[in-house]
């Protein structure tokens, strides 16, 4: 069973645990997820993570101590993209943080927006 229907509503078999899934390619041809399947989604990452307003991406600003802690999670954070393929819009400064998921070749959102979404939940920050 599809975890996407044509629509592109999320229908969960049984429970998720995002963060032990692979993103799967992804090179359009499908729709993206509704804001109700989005907000499915949503619930089974951290909390942190925000739906934008035209349900199109996913968004979290995380604050850091300093530089140095700042620049070691944005590398864990662009380990993970590159081990799933599948890259989020990243804005760096000192302190903080601002990561962007959304499918781009597609328009929106897919299920891979919010694998990368849990698995950057279990980067640690210190």
């Amino acid at each position: 069973m599809s975890a996407e229907s044509a629509a592109g509503d999320f229908q969960p078999s049984r429970p998720i645990d995002l963060a032990q899934k692979k993103c799967k390619p992804c090179e359009g041809g499908v729709a993206p997820l509704t804001r109700a399947a989005a907000e499915t989604l949503l619930g089974k990452v951290d909390g942190g993570w925000e739906l934008t307003a035209d349900a199109h991406s996913i968004r979290r600003e995380l604050a850091f101590k300093d530089f140095y802690r700042t620049m070691s999670f944005v590398n864990a954070v662009a380990h993970v993209a590159n081990i799933e393929d599948h890259h989020p819009d990243l804005e760096v400064g000192y302190n903080y943080c601002r990561i962007v998921f959304s499918t781009h070749s597609i328009g929106g959102l897919s299920e891979n927006d919010f694998i990368c979404a849990a698995k950057v939940d279990q980067i640690p920050r210190v």
